[in-house]
């Protein structure tokens, strides 16, 4: 029968790539303790909220710190294009940032889980993405909509 499961063959129909062979331990690891188990649970949980914090960081505090900057470099230097290329620079640049240590922390919430007892394969990265977009969605159209935007416009004076 042909080797050819994608999983098996390190993504290719044709062989396995060099240095992606499966690892094969020598014996099972021992099993932790139940107190250590707890440790590491609280450690994961730790790990998630912080992870979850920083990827709240990307919808609002960043890019508004960044178009302060921007508006102050836009006042000393007087150039408006300038400031706003270096709000747009700065922006991409700690966005950027941010996703590679929520990409890190993603990767150690998964070997604590793991080292919980957990069978861990993949990282909550996505879905905590996807939940701070959308809280952050939901202030920001209450924000626009009932408290600053157009509400107050229509409401008779």
């Amino acid at each position: 029968m042909a080797r050819n499961d994608p999983t098996d063959t390190g993504g290719l129909f044709i062989g396995r790539r060099p240095g992606t062979a499966r690892v094969h331990y020598a014996a099972e690891p021992d099993e932790a303790t139940a107190a250590r188990r707890r440790v590491d649970r609280g450690v994961a949980a730790f790990v998630l909220v912080v992870e979850t914090l920083v990827c709240l960081t990307l919808w609002g505090p960043q890019p508004t710190a960044w178009l302060w900057v921007g508006s102050q470099v836009d006042y000393h230097s007087g150039s408006v294009s300038f400031g706003i290329a270096v709000a747009f620079a700065g922006m991409i640049a700690s966005l950027m940032l941010t996703l590679v240590l929520a990409v890190r922390l993603d990767g150690i919430w998964k070997v604590v889980r793991r080292a919980a007892g957990y069978d861990q394969r993949e990282g909550a990265l996505p879905r905590i993405f996807m939940i701070t977009a959308i809280v952050a969605l939901l202030a920001f159209g209450f924000w626009f909509l009932i408290l600053e935007g157009p509400a107050p416009s229509l409401a008779p004076r």
